[in-house]
């Protein structure tokens, strides 16, 4: 097939801040997981799909398969839809003590619109 690219489950975008291996970034309505540390404005990998280990809200339970946004203005994943932009589902129940500041998630790979 000629006009086929890449398969797109990791993509290289600039990065909107700088961004330590394996953390999140959104840049428009996409968002990946860092392969690398990448530096504000420098070209990095970011893979779109598969199981991670998030930072997330520390008090704020989460259950198996519960829709999970990211919070781009605390860069960190939460529940909470409102105003935040759907990456995946949460694949591992988490209690919402105030310690608990990591969530598993299965990313959707998908542009998405921030919730109103």
């Amino acid at each position: 097939m000629q006009s086929f690219i890449q398969r797109g489950d990791t993509i290289t975008m600039k990065a909107p801040y700088n961004v330590a291996s394996g953390g999140g970034a959104q840049v428009g309505q996409l968002f990946g997981v860092a392969i690398a540390d990448v530096a504000y404005n420098d070209d990095g990998e970011f893979k779109t799909t598969g199981v991670f280990d998030l930072v997330k809200i520390g008090s704020q339970a989460w259950a198996f398969g519960d829709l999970v946004y990211w919070d781009n203005t605390n860069k960190r994943c939460t529940t909470v839809a409102s105003g935040n932009t759907l990456i995946g589902a949460a694949l591992v129940a988490v209690t919402n003590a105030a310690g608990n500041t990591v969530g598993r998630v299965r990313l959707n790979g998908i542009a998405s619109a921030a919730a109103a």
